[in-house]
Protein backbone atom coordinates (compact mmCIF):
# COMPACT_ATOMS: atom_id res chain seq x y z
CA UNK A 1 0.00 0.00 0.00
CA UNK A 2 2.99 2.28 0.38
CA UNK A 3 4.86 1.95 -2.89
CA UNK A 4 4.53 5.70 -3.48
CA UNK A 5 6.35 6.75 -0.29
CA UNK A 6 9.23 9.05 -1.15
CA UNK A 7 11.22 11.15 1.31
CA UNK A 8 14.56 12.90 1.00
CA UNK A 9 15.40 11.89 4.60
CA UNK A 10 13.84 9.52 7.14
CA UNK A 11 10.86 10.53 9.26
CA UNK A 12 11.74 9.60 12.86
CA UNK A 13 8.83 8.52 15.05
CA UNK A 14 9.34 8.01 18.80
CA UNK A 15 7.04 5.44 20.42
CA UNK A 16 7.31 5.35 24.21
CA UNK A 17 5.41 4.06 27.23
CA UNK A 18 5.92 1.77 30.17
CA UNK A 19 7.23 -1.77 29.87
CA UNK A 20 4.37 -3.90 28.55
CA UNK A 21 2.32 -0.89 27.49
CA UNK A 22 1.78 -2.09 23.91
CA UNK A 23 4.25 0.25 22.24
CA UNK A 24 6.30 -2.57 20.67
CA UNK A 25 3.17 -4.30 19.36
CA UNK A 26 2.12 -1.03 17.77
CA UNK A 27 5.56 -0.40 16.26
CA UNK A 28 5.62 -3.87 14.74
CA UNK A 29 2.06 -3.53 13.39
CA UNK A 30 2.89 -0.18 11.80
CA UNK A 31 6.10 -1.53 10.28
CA UNK A 32 4.20 -4.52 8.88
CA UNK A 33 1.58 -2.21 7.37
CA UNK A 34 4.17 0.01 5.67
CA UNK A 35 6.47 -2.79 4.58
CA UNK A 36 10.14 -3.54 5.10
CA UNK A 37 11.19 -1.43 2.13
CA UNK A 38 9.85 1.71 3.78
CA UNK A 39 10.15 1.20 7.53
CA UNK A 40 12.61 0.05 10.20
CA UNK A 41 12.32 -0.27 13.98
CA UNK A 42 15.11 0.71 16.34
CA UNK A 43 14.70 -0.57 19.89
CA UNK A 44 16.05 1.19 22.95
CA UNK A 45 16.87 -2.31 24.23
CA UNK A 46 19.76 -2.55 21.76
CA UNK A 47 21.45 0.38 23.48
CA UNK A 48 21.82 -1.06 26.98
CA UNK A 49 25.27 -0.53 28.43
CA UNK A 50 27.10 -3.83 29.01
CA UNK A 51 26.13 -5.06 32.51
CA UNK A 52 27.81 -8.48 32.45
CA UNK A 53 30.37 -7.58 35.14
CA UNK A 54 27.76 -6.10 37.48
CA UNK A 55 24.84 -8.49 37.06
CA UNK A 56 24.50 -10.61 40.21
CA UNK A 57 21.21 -12.53 39.96
CA UNK A 58 17.80 -12.50 38.31
CA UNK A 59 15.89 -9.53 39.69
CA UNK A 60 19.04 -8.36 41.49
CA UNK A 61 20.85 -5.10 42.01
CA UNK A 62 21.37 -3.95 38.41
CA UNK A 63 18.63 -1.47 37.57
CA UNK A 64 17.85 -1.83 33.86
CA UNK A 65 15.03 0.72 34.06
CA UNK A 66 17.14 3.67 35.20
CA UNK A 67 18.25 6.12 32.48
CA UNK A 68 21.90 5.47 33.39
CA UNK A 69 21.59 1.95 31.94
CA UNK A 70 21.05 3.26 28.39
CA UNK A 71 23.66 4.55 25.94
CA UNK A 72 21.57 7.54 24.83
CA UNK A 73 24.57 9.23 23.22
CA UNK A 74 24.96 6.39 20.74
CA UNK A 75 21.20 6.24 20.10
CA UNK A 76 21.09 9.97 19.33
CA UNK A 77 24.15 9.63 17.07
CA UNK A 78 22.48 6.75 15.24
CA UNK A 79 19.38 8.84 14.56
CA UNK A 80 21.47 11.76 13.32
CA UNK A 81 23.30 9.46 10.90
CA UNK A 82 20.04 8.09 9.53
CA UNK A 83 18.50 11.56 9.16
CA UNK A 84 21.59 12.54 7.19
CA UNK A 85 20.87 9.66 4.81
CA UNK A 86 23.67 7.39 6.03
CA UNK A 87 23.51 3.77 7.04
CA UNK A 88 24.15 3.14 10.74
CA UNK A 89 25.36 0.14 12.76
CA UNK A 90 23.50 -0.42 16.02
CA UNK A 91 24.68 -2.63 18.89
CA UNK A 92 23.17 -5.96 19.94
CA UNK A 93 22.43 -6.64 23.61
CA UNK A 94 22.16 -10.20 24.94
CA UNK A 95 19.58 -10.33 27.75
CA UNK A 96 20.69 -13.78 28.91
CA UNK A 97 24.34 -12.80 29.49
CA UNK A 98 23.66 -9.06 29.97
CA UNK A 99 26.46 -8.21 27.59
CA UNK A 100 26.83 -6.19 24.40
CA UNK A 101 27.77 -8.56 21.60
CA UNK A 102 30.59 -7.95 19.15
CA UNK A 103 28.29 -8.03 16.14
CA UNK A 104 26.08 -5.12 15.08
CA UNK A 105 22.91 -4.66 13.03
CA UNK A 106 22.90 -2.46 9.93
CA UNK A 107 20.01 0.00 9.68
CA UNK A 108 19.31 1.81 6.44
CA UNK A 109 17.80 5.33 6.22
CA UNK A 110 14.30 4.23 5.18
CA UNK A 111 11.29 6.54 4.84
CA UNK A 112 10.12 5.85 8.40
CA UNK A 113 12.31 4.95 11.37
CA UNK A 114 10.34 3.95 14.48
CA UNK A 115 12.23 4.25 17.78
CA UNK A 116 10.69 2.07 20.50
CA UNK A 117 11.59 2.38 24.19
CA UNK A 118 10.46 3.23 27.69
CA UNK A 119 12.96 6.05 28.28
CA UNK A 120 13.44 7.58 24.85
CA UNK A 121 11.51 10.76 25.77
CA UNK A 122 13.57 11.20 28.94
CA UNK A 123 16.76 11.89 26.97
CA UNK A 124 16.75 15.37 25.42
CA UNK A 125 19.42 14.60 22.77
CA UNK A 126 17.34 11.64 21.58
CA UNK A 127 14.06 13.51 21.89
CA UNK A 128 15.31 16.32 19.65
CA UNK A 129 15.75 13.88 16.76
CA UNK A 130 12.05 12.89 16.61
CA UNK A 131 9.64 14.32 14.07
CA UNK A 132 6.66 12.97 16.04
CA UNK A 133 6.05 11.31 19.40
CA UNK A 134 3.46 8.80 20.66
CA UNK A 135 3.10 7.58 24.25
CA UNK A 136 1.23 4.41 25.29
CA UNK A 137 -0.38 4.99 28.70
CA UNK A 138 -1.42 1.55 30.01
CA UNK A 139 -2.51 0.40 33.47
CA UNK A 140 0.13 -1.15 35.71
CA UNK A 141 -1.50 -4.56 36.24
CA UNK A 142 -1.71 -5.19 32.50
CA UNK A 143 1.85 -3.99 31.95
CA UNK A 144 3.15 -6.33 34.64
CA UNK A 145 1.37 -9.38 33.21
CA UNK A 146 2.71 -8.68 29.74
CA UNK A 147 6.26 -8.21 31.05
CA UNK A 148 6.04 -11.41 33.07
CA UNK A 149 4.95 -13.41 30.02
CA UNK A 150 7.64 -11.87 27.78
CA UNK A 151 10.59 -12.16 30.14
CA UNK A 152 9.91 -15.77 31.11
CA UNK A 153 9.26 -16.95 27.53
CA UNK A 154 11.75 -14.85 25.59
CA UNK A 155 14.53 -13.86 28.00
CA UNK A 156 15.01 -16.94 30.15
CA UNK A 157 13.86 -15.20 33.34
CA UNK A 158 12.20 -16.74 36.39
CA UNK A 159 8.73 -15.54 37.50
CA UNK A 160 10.17 -14.71 40.92
CA UNK A 161 12.94 -12.62 39.39
CA UNK A 162 10.53 -10.78 37.10
CA UNK A 163 8.19 -10.01 40.01
CA UNK A 164 11.04 -8.74 42.20
CA UNK A 165 12.47 -6.60 39.42
CA UNK A 166 9.11 -5.12 38.46
CA UNK A 167 8.09 -3.93 41.90
CA UNK A 168 11.56 -2.99 43.18
CA UNK A 169 12.86 -1.34 40.01
CA UNK A 170 10.44 -1.15 37.07
CA UNK A 171 7.55 0.46 38.92
CA UNK A 172 9.65 3.06 40.81
CA UNK A 173 11.53 3.96 37.63
CA UNK A 174 8.29 4.14 35.66
CA UNK A 175 6.80 6.51 38.22
CA UNK A 176 9.95 8.66 38.38
CA UNK A 177 11.11 8.77 34.75
CA UNK A 178 8.75 7.11 32.26
CA UNK A 179 5.36 8.48 33.31
CA UNK A 180 6.56 12.12 33.54
CA UNK A 181 8.06 11.88 30.04
CA UNK A 182 4.64 11.51 28.46
CA UNK A 183 4.20 15.29 28.42
CA UNK A 184 6.72 15.29 25.55
CA UNK A 185 4.35 13.17 23.42
CA UNK A 186 2.16 14.73 20.76
CA UNK A 187 -0.37 11.92 21.17
CA UNK A 188 -1.14 9.75 24.20
CA UNK A 189 -2.74 6.35 23.52
CA UNK A 190 -4.78 4.63 26.22
CA UNK A 191 -6.50 1.26 26.37
CA UNK A 192 -9.68 2.98 25.14
CA UNK A 193 -8.03 4.18 21.93
CA UNK A 194 -9.32 2.57 18.74
CA UNK A 195 -6.14 0.75 17.72
CA UNK A 196 -7.01 0.18 14.07
CA UNK A 197 -7.99 3.81 13.45
CA UNK A 198 -4.87 5.01 15.28
CA UNK A 199 -2.76 2.73 13.10
CA UNK A 200 -4.41 4.28 10.04
CA UNK A 201 -3.59 7.74 11.40
CA UNK A 202 0.03 6.78 11.92
CA UNK A 203 0.30 5.49 8.34
CA UNK A 204 -0.81 8.89 7.10
CA UNK A 205 2.34 10.43 8.59
CA UNK A 206 4.08 9.60 5.34
CA UNK A 207 1.25 10.44 2.99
Amino acid sequence: MTGSIKRSSPYILGVAGGSGSGKTYFAQALAARLGDAHCSIISQDNFYIDQSKRFDFDGGSVNFDHPSSIDFERLASTLRQLKAGSRSEIPVYDFKTHSRLARTIAVEPKALIIVDGILIFHSEPVRLEFHDTFFFDTKEDLRFQRRLDRDVKERGRTPEGVHAQFFKQVKPMHDEFVEPSKHHARKIITEDTDFSSFLDEACRLLA
